[in-house]
């Protein structure tokens, strides 16, 4: 008699952990995944993460090393987006007083 082969079903060694205060604004848990099992799961949790959001912390042997987030669709206007980032100093309205010496040799007719 010939049996069919039956994998053998490995349980998942992802940990969902509480989230902290900075964590509080995504919308899903938090959880932790081993870096082997995110190899090999790698694109399902990219799109799990896309659709659900929340987050996965990538360990190895247990020590976090990475992150994989939500992308923020949040982008910044483009009117204003420099405000502050410039800083006037002096007069820039009043004429300077000293000649340019770009005009030197120029005697304004063509």
């Amino acid at each position: 008699m010939v049996t069919k082969y039956q994998p053998i079903k490995r349980l998942s060694k992802v940990r969902e952990t509480r989230a902290t205060f900075a964590q509080s604004k995504l919308a899903g848990p938090s959880r932790e995944i081993p870096a082997g099992e995110f190899k090999a799961r790698c694109l399902a949790l990219m799109d799990e993460v896309q659709r659900s959001g929340g987050e996965y912390v990538i360990t190895k042997r247990g020590v976090p090393v990475a992150r994989l987030l939500p992308a923020s669709a949040e982008r910044r206007p483009l009117l204003g987006s420099l405000t502050g980032t410039v800083a006037t100093v002096g007069d820039i309205v009043s004429p300077l007083d000293d000649p340019w010496s770009a005009l030197e040799g120029w005697d304004g007719e063509d």
